[in-house]
């Protein structure tokens, strides 16, 4: 499949794209016969990102390959965007669908249309090398209001820091997960909050010597349960018919030898693919 990235999008450009100009709902008949469908990636490793050749990789993106081929759309033309610019972004018509593994939740769902979740995953804490403040959790964060916890903008994390009491004097806003090594080895703030495939892959990948990841990391308690994120594409909610289409071949897709090992190949645990298969997109809209 051709993975067609399309990374500082201008207005003209936007204009050649599928119902830019229009509000009416897109069909697949009319995916296929523009014959591509335009997705959005956050660049997060390793929900979805872009490889050094261009091309769009990570969770969402292979998944969606497959599934979108399963539809008889063979191309996808990949927009890379900021996260919190990814539910205004399809909301105005910017791409079709949102593949970046967003985290399905109550506040989301009244904005857009969620498929059945696609993943699974816990969270955790990037911070300086040797771990100098001894932070193993959120709660560490909020014992201590002198503490600061940086988050990328629009990432979920905001709702668990609140949920737990923490002050928003504590917390610092970066625009992309990218930042998050500056910004935790400048003192800027004392540990990046994100899942725990984000921080690892962030140490993995940079190679960089001055930070880590806190471990042993206990997970947060959210309304009395421990808190993990269940990752989704996500479309407009207008665009009923080709949600459907695609959640149906996604719910099919996942029942293949090739959907774990996707997963997995991007370190999701065996425990984590088993827990994407266990909540329902309903269910979770619903906050349960």
């Amino acid at each position: 499949m051709l993975n067609r990235l399309i990374l500082c999008l201008t207005s003209s450009l936007l204009a050649l794209g599928l119902g830019a100009a229009t509000a009416s709902a897109t069909s697949l008949k009319d995916v296929k016969s523009a014959g591509f469908v335009r997705g959005a990636s956050a660049n997060e490793v390793p929900y979805s990102f872009v490889d050094g050749d261009g091309n769009a990789k990570g969770i969402g993106p292979e998944v969606a390959a497959e599934v979108w081929k399963s539809l008889g759309v063979k191309d996808i033309a990949w927009s890379v965007t900021p996260f919190g610019t990814l539910i205004p972004g399809i909301k105005a018509r910017r791409y079709d669908f949102v593949g970046a593994e967003m985290n399905i939740l109550p506040d989301r769902c009244k904005q857009v249309a969620f498929t059945e979740p696609n993943s699974s995953y816990g969270e955790g804490l990037l911070v300086a090398k040797g771990n100098p403040k001894n932070l193993h959790g959120y709660e560490d964060i909020k014992a201590n209001p002198a503490l600061k916890v940086a988050i990328v903008a629009g990432a979920d994390q905001i709702d668990f820091l609140h949920a737990m009491g923490i002050a928003d004097s504590q917390i610092v806003m970066i625009q992309a997960n990218a930042d998050a090594l500056s910004t935790v080895k400048t003192g800027r703030a004392d540990a990046y909050a994100a899942t725990e495939l984000t921080v690892g892959e962030l140490v993995k990948t940079s190679g960089d010597a001055a930070v880590e990841q806190a471990e042993p990391f206990k997970d947060p308690i959210i309304k009395g349960k421990p808190a993990r994120s269940y990752g989704g594409f996500d479309f407009r909610l207008n665009d009923v018919e080709l949600y459907k289409a695609f959640n149906n071949a996604l719910i099919e897709f996942k029942k293949t030898e090739a959907y774990p090992k996707i997963l997995a190949k991007y370190g999701l645990s065996p425990e984590s693919i088993k827990a994407a298969q266990s909540k329902s997109m309903s269910d979770l809209c619903a906050g349960k």
